[in-house]
């Protein structure tokens, strides 16, 4: 039996001939010119093995990642966002044999053969005559906990394969911004080949070439972490841009502030929805702009459970399990039917929406009671004060070391607008409880972002921990 995933993007890519497939600083490539590329890219590489990609934003990355599945070779996809040390770790873990890169200096030979992407382009291209029965990706975790794990999936991508079909509403236009070898990049962009689309494809994030791409382009749908997001509807350009041909806006990565949403919604339309996943599970949970008509309390939730997944609550934090699961982490045995700890607090009401409490290990321990502070929960609460921009709560060391004090860094909407006194007194009158004021208020201009656009708490936390053996106190 055949990979259904691998025969449905060969049946795309040759049925779609001239449609455009990628469109990058006014470069188009066709479906047919994306197919000559891809037998090109598989001529150049060897069968079986594992297959790294180390490569950015560009048509050649997921078509890359294609050619090597059709070898029958295991793909390594190298986080975008992964420090050197870690890259190596996860190549050298992976058992990887060939290496394909948009830069070779840098990595060691050894066993493993390096090469360059543009060297592969160059050959003559050879047409499969079989498919393989399955593909396995790796993808290492996000290392902000440490040195990456890896991570195996498979079933997702004939689950792929199912799920995403042509829009009847016509042809849709997808904005990339996400690296394609983060896994929402990776289900964007092969989710839009799927689709017969058109995909725009962007380097890096900036939020005023977003709204351009949306005029010039007629983007259909779009998906924004939520620091990503602010960053589009707080841009000057906002106002005055088009934004009736988006279809779809999800939002995903890390829980988002009501107030934002709200405001998504009232920009955007009925068409904001909102998704709750992981790489070991990236299908977990999620939310429409229907189900939220008429009920603001549901804007702090990510949404009912999928169908194919389950979920449960054990001490706080959400277990889950299903069809989205990956195989299992590399080297070690197949989680199979087994429950995986996500590493986040959560709680659901009555009707079964799931509502993130916070990460597992950002939990501030605070007071002389030792109260469990979630701070997500106080960001939330700033998020609703309209002279905040964005903000970003966590845990420091209290005085000596002993205990931890909540301290915010916030971005205010101009330099000055807000005092530290200010900011608790915000909070003091939310919560009513003196535990969740911050006991240390920073403001800057702008909150550090990690490659995939996540707010990055652990650059923030860290000079506040250096010299200490552990990051609880």
């Amino acid at each position: 039996m055949e990979s259904l995933f691998l025969t449905r993007v060969l049946g795309v890519l040759r049925a779609a001939g001239d449609e455009a497939l990628f469109v990058q600083d006014d470069q188009v490539t066709s479906y047919e010119q994306a197919l000559d590329l891809l037998f090109r890219l598989y001529a150049g590489l060897a069968e079986g093995g594992v297959v790294a990609i180390d490569v950015g934003n560009r048509p050649e990355t997921v078509l890359l990642q294609v050619a090597a599945q059709l070898r029958g070779s295991t793909v390594l996809l190298v986080a975008a966002s992964a420090s050197l040390p870690d890259r190596l770790a996860a190549v050298s873990a992976a058992g990887v044999t060939t290496l394909v890169t948009d830069q070779v200096t840098g990595w060691p030979g050894g066993d493993t053969r390096v090469i360059a992407l543009d060297e592969l382009m160059a050959r003559e291209g050879t047409e499969p005559s079989t498919l393989p029965a399955s593909v396995t990706v790796i993808f290492p975790t996000g290392g902000t906990t440490g040195a990456p794990k890896l991570i195996r999936h498979s079933g997702i991508y004939d689950g792929m394969a199912h799920i995403f079909a042509p829009d009847p509403a016509g042809p849709g236009r997808t904005l990339l911004i996400a690296p394609m070898t983060h896994m929402t990049g990776n289900a964007t962009v092969l989710g839009a080949i799927l689709r017969r689309e058109s995909v725009v494809l962007q380097k890096g994030f900036d939020a005023g070439a977003v709204l351009d791409a949306i005029t010039e382009h007629r983007i259909t749908s779009l998906s924004l972490t939520p620091a990503r997001l602010a960053a589009v509807l707080d841009h000057p350009a906002m106002a005055s841009t088009d934004v009736d041909s988006v279809r779809q806006l999800s939002l995903g990565a890390a829980p988002l502030p009501p107030r934002r949403l709200r405001q998504a919604l009232d920009v955007f339309g009925p068409v904001v929805g909102q998704g709750y996943g992981l790489t070991e599970a990236p299908m977990i949970a999620s939310i429409s702009a229907a189900e939220l008509d008429g009920r603001p309390e549901r804007l702090e939730s990510v949404g009912r459970i999928v169908p194919g997944m389950e979920a449960r609550i054990s001490d706080g934090e959400v277990l889950v399990r299903g069809l989205s699961m990956m195989d299992g982490y590399h080297g070690a045995p197949p989680i199979g039917d087994g429950w995986l700890r996500t590493g986040d607090l959560g709680r659901f009401d009555d009707e079964g929406y799931l509502y993130l409490l916070d990460r597992a290990n950002d939990v501030i321990i605070t007071g002389e009671h030792g109260t469990k502070v979630f701070s997500t929960v106080v960001e939330n609460a700033l998020a609703r004060h309209p002279l905040v921009r964005s903000v970003a709560v966590f845990g420091v060391p209290g005085e000596g070391g002993e205990g931890e004090r909540v301290h915010a860094v916030v971005v205010p909407v101009s330099s000055g607008a807000l005092s530290a006194d200010e900011i608790r007194a915000h909070v003091r009158e939310f919560f009513g409880r003196e535990h969740f004021v911050p006991s240390d208020v920073d403001f800057i201009n702008a909150l550090p972002l990690t490659a995939i656009g996540k707010v990055d708490k652990r650059a923030l936390r860290a000079p506040f921990w250096t010299g200490h053996d552990r990051h609880i106190a």
